[in-house]
């Protein structure tokens, strides 16, 4: 299935489907106390390389669910989030949360601490990435001098968001916006990246996405925003969002093993799989013991990170 071919979203009691993603469906709620709200379901769906599988990853959706929901209480004194209840109904209970709905910023903030993927690319082609000159000498895995801000585009389904410069995102959403973001963003990845590290874990980049309340109606109008609190919204800080890596196993100069779904792709690249990537066509269903071992590395991080078991 390519990211237009998503499964169709299931029918719930009080909700009304409005968005499917790779992962997550969203509905509007029609009835009960959150009347209005919105209910995001997060599925046990994998994408890569543009393609959302047809093999679900079992307990998938609940692991990130209760990552966010964690990191999301570890980082309340430092920004509100859009969660309102856990109370969803009976069928998605566990992988559901209810969320405000907000005017979402069209920017992905993302925070690199260590250079890998596109910003490594950039970096090779350029010495800079999104704009931020850094040292000579860097490899695969090195860890900056400092974090960085790499924002990206938010890129429609099935295309690949772009990395742009700091300047871009302050033409779209003006200067002070983009400070906002870029010193929250920040600050977020420092909290996270030290309370990942002191249990043993790397957090070597990460995305958030931040909105603003939505302007009330005024006689069938919406008011202009007031720009009041930004708030951190859709998940936070799972291995779906971030780069999280074995601390003891970080070695630069090569790639890192990671809690994510690089296994996935490792097998999809395989001679073992058959499948060419070139072929335009979907990679195969996934054998059993590559789906087992993607589910252990998303609970082992659940579990590193949280302390709890699963």
């Amino acid at each position: 299935m390519t990211l237009a071919n998503i499964p169709p979203a299931p029918e719930l009691p009080g909700a009304r489907h409005l968005h499917s993603g790779k992962v997550r469906d969203l509905y509007e709620l029609t009835e009960g106390p959150h009347l209005g709200k919105l209910l995001m379901v997060a599925s046990d769906r994998l994408s890569i390389f543009d393609f959302v599988l047809e093999t679900t990853i079992p307990d998938k959706g609940e692991i990130l669910t209760r990552t966010s929901l964690w990191w999301f209480e570890q980082l309340a004194d430092l920004v509100p989030n859009h969660i309102v209840s856990t109370d969803v109904p009976e069928a998605v209970r566990g992988r559901a949360v209810i969320c405000e709905r907000l005017d979402m910023f069209p920017v992905e903030c993302v925070a690199r601490g260590y250079l890998t993927g596109s910003g490594l690319l950039d970096y090779r082609a350029t010495g800079e990435t999104c704009g931020i000159a850094l040292p000579p000498g860097l490899e695969d895995g090195s860890r900056l001098p400092s974090p960085i801000f790499t924002p990206a585009t938010k890129a429609d389904l099935g295309d690949h968001d772009e990395n742009v410069s700091f300047d871009a995102v302050v033409a779209t959403v003006g200067a002070d916006t983009a400070a906002a973001l870029r010193d929250l963003t920040l600050k977020i990845y420092g909290r996270a990246e030290e309370i990942a590290r002191a249990r043993g874990i790397i957090l070597a980049d990460t995305k958030f996405e931040f909105g603003v309340p939505k302007a009330p109606l005024v006689e069938g109008v919406a008011k202009q925003p007031s720009r009041g609190p930004i708030v951190l919204a859709d998940e936070v800080l799972t291995p779906d969002s971030s780069r999280y890596w074995p601390a003891d196993d970080w070695q630069p100069g090569r790639a890192q093993p990671s809690y994510d779904k690089q296994i996935v792709r490792n097998w999809a690249l395989s001679p073992e799989s058959g499948w060419d990537r070139a072929s335009g066509e979907a990679p195969p269903p996934l054998p059993p013991e590559v789906i087992e071992r993607t589910r252990s590395r998303y609970l082992e991080a659940y579990e590193l990170l949280t302390g709890e078991r699963f």
